[in-house]
């Protein structure tokens, strides 16, 4: 039954495809999971925020809209097809001027400015290496800043989870909370 569940719930795949974004960007989701809602105590108009391995958007565009004019969102991610997703929809959603696109490698964020709020949303588990990953986040992060995790309950169990924890500690971040996201694991950090 392991075997069916890990085949059903891409649990072996390593990043998510274009192709199955629609099963979790969609109106369905934004019932369970209100993207406002969970950004909206940590992002600020005139913010730099980074959202790493977007998809096609969920929290990008959202994000867009509260940064305001005098912010700015960078959608980091590996493939070009999500970003040019984003790109298309931020264009009619009217905030694309407030995203930047940011073409990742598998070792590099290649991000250079310091960010007000890092999202890392459903996508850490498919970083092979979580201690570079979580060291580059928080290079990036501005000391005053916030680093919100989040992990599908579905994907990564909570021993899991905790380990994700200790590794973004073991980078400087502290742990501020707990919050509760719908069906997810949620962590909120600050740099020491």
């Amino acid at each position: 039954m392991s075997r069916i569940g890990d085949l059903f719930f891409f649990r072996k795949h390593h990043v998510c495809p274009r192709w199955l974004c629609f099963t979790f960007d969609n109106w369905v989701r934004r019932r369970i999971q209100n993207p406002d809602q969970i950004i909206r105590p940590c992002v600020r108009a005139g913010d730099t925020v980074v959202d790493v391995g977007p998809g096609i958007g969920f929290f990008t565009i959202p994000m867009a809209r509260l940064v305001g004019d005098s912010g700015r969102v960078i959608a980091v991610d590996i493939q070009e097809e999500m970003l040019a997703a984003i790109s298309k929809r931020a264009s009619g959603a009217g905030v694309a001027h407030r995203i930047t696109p940011q073409l990742a490698s598998p070792v590099s964020l290649n991000v250079t400015v310091l960010a007000d709020f890092i999202l890392a949303f459903w996508m850490a588990h498919e970083v092979p290496d979580q201690e570079r990953f979580f060291a580059q986040l928080y290079a990036v992060l501005k000391d005053d800043g916030k680093f919100l995790l989040a992990e599908p309950k579905l994907h990564v169990s909570r021993p899991q989870f905790d380990a994700a924890i200790g590794t973004a500690q073991k980078a400087g971040f502290r742990l501020l909370d707990r919050p509760s996201v719908s069906l997810s694991l949620a962590a909120l950090f600050a740099k020491r």
